[in-house]
């Protein structure tokens, strides 16, 4: 599969943005899931890092894969308004498991489980909505000559149909 530069660019722009709105939100759903998971925490910890440090890695994991997404998104066949929650839902579900890594008894926790899969629906609705506005379809449409005039407002004929 052939990456499109400017595609590529501007999904990684929406994935970073959409990664921006989660972390903001964070503090929010740790009271309504009430669990202290945060995922900039878990990052840093993994990477032996600084809060920071994990902030940027979140910020930049949302860049990578809002990039991907971008490249895949016009491939994926549901709805687009689907497309984004369901590529992020896949992947927590998918890197879930690996959360054990971090914390055996974090991976095992129902509510951090819950958190996260909101965190990724919202991240995914973000990202699929600012990622299809800002990159439009993969593909135009051809317009056919004859339905549309010199000036561009179409043709008489196109607008009585007749059979």
């Amino acid at each position: 599969m052939a990456f499109d530069r400017s595609r590529t660019l501007r999904g990684a722009l929406a994935g970073s943005a959409a990664a921006a709105v989660w972390y903001v939100q964070m503090p929010l759903d740790k009271r309504v899931f009430r669990s202290d998971f945060d995922d900039t925490e878990a990052l840093a910890e993994l990477t032996r890092a600084s809060a920071a440090a994990g902030t940027l890695l979140h910020l930049q994991n949302g860049a990578l894969f809002g990039a991907l997404y971008a490249n895949a998104a016009p491939r994926l066949p549901v709805p687009a308004v689907l497309r984004g929650p369901l590529a992020a839902l896949a992947e927590h579900v998918t890197t879930w498991p690996a959360m054990a890594l971090i914390s055996p008894a974090l991976a095992r926790d129902g509510r951090a489980f819950l958190q996260s899969a909101w965190r990724h629906a919202l991240f995914g609705l973000v990202l699929g909505e600012l990622e299809r506005r800002l990159n439009g379809p993969a593909e135009l449409e051809r317009v056919s000559e004859a339905a549309v005039a010199s000036n561009g407002h179409g043709s008489a004929e196109h607008l009585v149909a007749t059979r």
